[in-house]
């Protein structure tokens, strides 16, 4: 997967660095997003767990209410980004959405105590977490980022390896997470709620006690009116050729008769493209323009503009192509907890829960990622040239490919413990425990902790990259709606394999009984949907153009340009 790649440069910004680095300013930030992380993994990682136990949801049913509160957990950042570029800012939003969070976990702890387990109640609680999170997810990782001084050769350097540390450190929180799930399971879900809500509190106050260490970016101003104007000028000038040349393009100024432009620093430049050509009618000066003496935003916008559009657009196929890599990863917090129920789980007197197996997958993470940076990057840059080693594409599609190979290993388990039941006799029997056990569950976690290591940070890196500064809370919540639409594009594959299977024989996914659901021949559907996904994804990748920066006379006074 070999792309055009002029390196992932970074806007200068205006802001005074901080004197003590970026780190000293960026820790108290993760201090927040590690209480989060905590708190969602501590949730929704054993959240099948409630849902069929406590509340008696079949089995089938409860993965698509799971799959649900993590998809819409992760839509409401895409609302939460607009939110802060357009109104609040970075900072005020993880302020106001880390509180909503705090209200969130304790409805949810007061749900399944003082309110005894009221369903209605416990999603209430549920939803509005997920507000709060919706808020929080596209604003912190960025927030942290813009800590650090791209002006600082020091700085810089430490920047390059912080997507992989981030990530680090949110997996330590799902690690943790693991202890909160042993205590919901052995001391009940309103102790476990209540620990939650005391650290996202904790939390709280800490981020609060670096308030004058942070840099602050005030909202930019709405991505989504810039993108809309230029989409609306290019249909007004629709009869206007590109091909005819000259033209005059607008390259866009600082103000024009009180018309502000969106625009870059000045000391860099979006390359002009020609991707997308039908676009850049939007920066022709026509006569109309010409002889207007107010530029109208909505007929005609500048390079940049233009350009933000586009890179925009070029990211709409690479999402489109991640897709069923979240829908593989939704299976790890449904259907393979509920196999894992199934199997022997003892360590002496000391009974594993199966959603703890979840943690491997962070102990795999915390081995994959410093071996990634610290031995594979420089060992791959002796053959590639290339300053990560690879592409983030080209680690993307390695995540990508994982994920194949994660499914087939999953059918293949799944078909050896349906032999262990059916020799046993205990098909008809889900409450049993199998004379199998659990660990013949490692490899699969270990390579969704590869592909996780992988396809994730790759994904977030490039989100991060790829979209203009001023677009980069938009940027992390598109990267983050991946995880959204995955679990809930999850649900409608269980939806349309239970419709085919109902009219061709027996349902699968049905009923209770994790036994008889066929779960092995539904990981063969998924693993046969990931591999032409992942056909698709390498012709998407080798055209995929990455963003191209220019530097400029910042003294230059250019207004248009002849192309």
């Amino acid at each position: 997967m070999a792309e055009n790649h002029n390196g992932n440069a970074h806007h200068h910004r205006n802001q005074p660095s901080i004197p003590k680095g970026g780190w000293h300013a960026a820790i108290f930030i993760i201090c927040v997003e590690f209480a989060d992380r905590f708190a969602y993994y501590g949730l929704s990682g054993n959240l099948i767990q409630y849902l069929t136990k406590v509340l008696q949801e079949p089995t089938a049913t409860a993965s698509k209410n799971v799959n649900t509160f993590i998809g819409v957990s992760a839509l409401f950042p895409l609302l939460g980004g607009f939110i802060a570029d357009s109104y609040l800012g970075r900072f005020n939003t993880i302020v106001a959405s880390s509180i909503i969070y705090l209200l969130g976990t304790i409805w949810l702890t007061l749900s399944v105590s003082i309110l005894k387990n009221n369903s209605a109640l416990f999603f209430i609680g549920l939803y509005i977490l997920s507000v709060g999170d919706g808020g929080h997810k596209p604003c912190v990782q960025t927030f942290a980022a813009n800590q650090f001084d791209d002006d600082s050769p020091e700085e810089k350097i430490t920047k390059n390896s912080f997507f992989n540390y981030w990530y680090l450190g949110l997996v330590g929180a799902g690690l943790i997470s693991s202890i909160l799930i042993y205590i919901e399971d052995r001391y009940g879900w309103a102790t476990g709620f209540g620990i939650i809500s005391g650290t996202v509190a904790l939390a709280l106050g800490l981020f609060l006690l670096g308030i004058r260490r942070y840099k602050k970016d005030g909202p930019t101003g709405s991505p989504f009116t810039g993108m809309a104007q230029v989409l609306v000028a290019s249909i007004r000038k629709w009869s206007v050729g590109t091909a005819r040349e000259p033209h005059i393009y607008w390259l866009g100024e600082e103000e024009n008769n009180g018309s502000h432009l969106q625009s870059c620093p000045k000391s860099q430049s979006l390359v002009h493209t020609d991707q997308f050509r039908f676009l850049d009618k939007a920066m022709i000066i026509d006569e109309l323009d010409a002889s207007s003496k107010i530029r109208n935003p909505w007929r005609l916008c500048s390079m940049t503009q233009v350009e933000e559009v586009k890179l925009v657009l070029r990211l709409i196929p690479i999402w489109l192509s991640g897709l069923m890599f979240f829908v593989v990863q939704a299976q790890l917090h449904t259907f393979i907890i509920k196999q894992g129920e199934t199997m022997i789980r003892s360590i002496g007197h000391f009974e594993i829960p199966p959603a703890s197996l979840q943690s491997i997958v962070g102990v795999i993470i915390f081995i994959a990622v410093p071996i990634y940076d610290r031995v594979f990057v420089p060992f791959a840059r002796k053959f590639t040239g290339h300053p990560s080693g690879i592409t983030v594409l080209q680690r993307i599609g390695l995540g990508l490919f994982m994920s194949i190979i994660n499914m087939i290993v999953a059918a293949l388990l799944e078909s050896k413990r349906i032999g262990v039941a059916r020799e046993n006799n205990l098909l008809n029997n889900p409450k049993a425990t199998l004379p199998m056990s659990i660990w013949w569950m490692f490899p699969q976690y270990l390579i969704f902790g590869i592909s996780d290591a992988l396809a994730v940070v790759g994904f977030q890196q490039l989100f991060y990259d790829e979209v203009a500064e001023t677009m980069r809370s938009i940027g992390a919540a598109a990267y983050i709606s991946l995880l959204g639409f995955g679990s809930l594009a999850s649900n409608v594959v269980i939806i349309v394999v239970q419709d085919i299977s109902s009219k061709s024989g027996e349902k699968w996914l049905a009923g209770s009984n994790v036994n008889k659901a066929h779960l092995d021949s539904f990981y063969w559907v998924l693993a046969s949907l990931s591999a032409v996904n992942f056909c698709i994804y390498i012709l998407v990748a080798k055209t995929f153009t990455y963003k191209q920066l220019k530097v400029v006379d910042p003294s230059g006074d250019f207004n248009h340009n002849e192309v």
